[in-house]
Parts: C-alpha cells; structure tokens; sequence
C-alpha cells in the first residue's frame, strides 16, 4: 500500500518555546513553516498573538500568517482548506511540510483529516449572527448544544458551531487522514510555563501591545471582533474601553487568563497519545532531531 506523504508538527503551550524549535528544525530538515494560530492569520496582530517577526523566521517561509483582515470571519474549515493547499505547495517543491502552533483542533483538522461540510455559508444568517454579542451567540449555542465543549469566548469557532448546526451539520466529523505525521510536544511544569508566560507578557508590553490593539481599533478593528479573540485583545480592548478601569487590575487578569488557557491547551494536547513530548530541561533540541529522523526513514 502506498505510503502517505509525511507532515511534522510541533505543538504545545503559550510561551512554551514552540516557534523557536520549529524554526530550528526547519532550518535542518529544508521544511517550511504552517502557523496554526487561531490569530495569526489576522493582520496586524502581532504582539498579541506571538507572531515570529521576520528576523525570527530567519528566512524560513511562513504560511497561514496575515492571509485576513481584522473583522473578517475564519474558521477551521477556512484554515484546514488553506492548510492543504500550503502542504502540496511546499511538498511539489521538495521541501517537508511542519505545521507549528497551539491551536491544537486547527492542527488536528489537518493531521487527523477531519470531513467537514463543503456546504456554502449563508452568509444572511451570518450576518444576522454579527450582530449578536459574543455571550449571547454562547448562549445560543448552549441552548441548542447543552452539553457543548468550546471556549466561550472564541467568537470565530462559537459562531461556526451555530452555522453548522443551521445549516444541519451536527455530527462529528468523520475522518479521512492524507498525511502520515510526526507530533512533537513542548511542554514545561507548569510554575515554569507560568514564569514564562510573565515573562513574555513584560516583554510585549514593553514592545507596545496597548498601542497595538490601540491602533487596530483606530483603523476599524470593532470591539466584537476584539473582544472574540480572547485573552490579550480581549483584556486590552476592556481597558481601553473603560470596561476595567485599572491598568494593573487588566494586567493581573489578563495573566490569570494566559495561564488559565495554557492549562486548557495541556488537557487538550495530552489527549492525544500520538504526540512525542519532549524532555524541555534536557537536550530537547536533540530529542527532537533524533525523532524527526527516525520519522523521515520509515
């Protein structure tokens, strides 16, 4: 039987280091670079979102980065669509395709090859859908689906989840994998993620990240669109707004929220017993080599 074509990911927290290894093991194995961020894909969020800058990607090609303007809609139907396109791209080139990012159902739409609807959105009821905030379109959706698992805050999946069902797509996706893959985990205990995560929010802050989410609203970021981000825009634009009053009182609760959701992102990634983790206070660089190897030759 004909072998699939090979996809390495890396996965793992926020400010786990992650985009680093990748671009490492880029740089080593001729791969380019597939973003699975949920924000990166907006332009203009950069500090809030992690973005590598192009010093960073130190000349390694990106995909899947500032491809939608802020207010536009993205899904991970839009994602895994784009995704594939990117893979045969790089594949048709020589090169070895690695998918990079923390938004772990993006990532798992593409390796485990989720079938989604093809159906066309209707985009009058999605623009009946905008006008709602994004607690009332959670509350829509958890009294269609009680039971749902979903981040309430993340407008984009929330309001996708109503279109499915709208459109009468309720079942789980079934499966049809086009890639065999190679998962790499990043991961640190969790006081040292924490301490990373503070470290890195200083960092951004001081990099400007008030003035950016600042500037996206100045040139027609709306507030929802803001908001349905979560954490960073979503704290940010709150203080911006008035919502919290206290720059300090935002800063505490924005970092709660980071951590919160790095936890969120470790449930869901050790769900999955296909991920190789990585030993991040050991030689992981190597770990990590030695993996993509055996990979490579079987």
């Amino acid at each position: 039987m004909e072998r699939l074509p090979k996809v390495v990911a890396v996965v793992g927290t926020n400010a786990s280091g992650k985009s680093a290894l990748g671009i490492e093991l880029a740089k080593k194995y001729n791969a380019e670079i597939i973003s699975a961020d949920s924000r990166q894909v907006f332009r203009g969020l950069d500090l809030g979102s992690g973005k590598v800058t192009q010093e960073e990607m130190a000349g390694i090609p990106h995909h899947l980065i500032d491809v939608r303007e802020p207010n536009e809609f993205f899904s991970m139907a839009d994602f895994q669509k784009m995704s594939y396109a990117a893979i045969e791209d790089i594949r048709a080139r020589g090169r070895l395709p690695m998918i990079v990012g923390g938004t772990g159902l993006y990532v798992d739409s593409v390796l485990d090859g989720y079938l989604l609807s093809d159906k066309e959105p209707d985009l009058a009821y999605r623009a009946e859908l905008e006008k709602l905030t994004t607690p009332q379109l959670y509350e829509m959706l958890v009294s269609l689906v009680p039971d749902v698992q979903v981040e309430r805050n993340n407008r984009n999946r929330v309001m996708r989840m109503i279109e499915r069902i709208h459109d009468g797509d309720t079942a789980t996706p079934g499966k049809q994998k086009r890639y065999e893959s190679l998962r790499l985990g990043v991961s640190w205990p969790r006081e040292v993620v924490n301490a990373r995560i503070d470290e890195r929010l200083e960092r951004r802050l001081e990099q400007g990240m008030i003035e950016e989410v600042q500037g996206l609203m100045d040139r027609g970021a709306t507030k929802e669109f803001l908001l349905g981000l979560g954490l960073e825009y979503r704290f940010i634009t709150q203080y911006l707004t008035g919502e919290i009053p206290d720059k300090d009182q935002m800063l505490a609760l924005l970092a709660t929220a980071i951590k919160q959701f790095a936890k969120r992102q470790m449930t869901w990634f050790r769900r999955n017993p296909d991920i190789v983790w990585l030993d991040m206070q050991g030689d992981f660089t190597a770990q990590a080599c030695e993996a993509v190897e055996a990979f490579l030759r079987e």
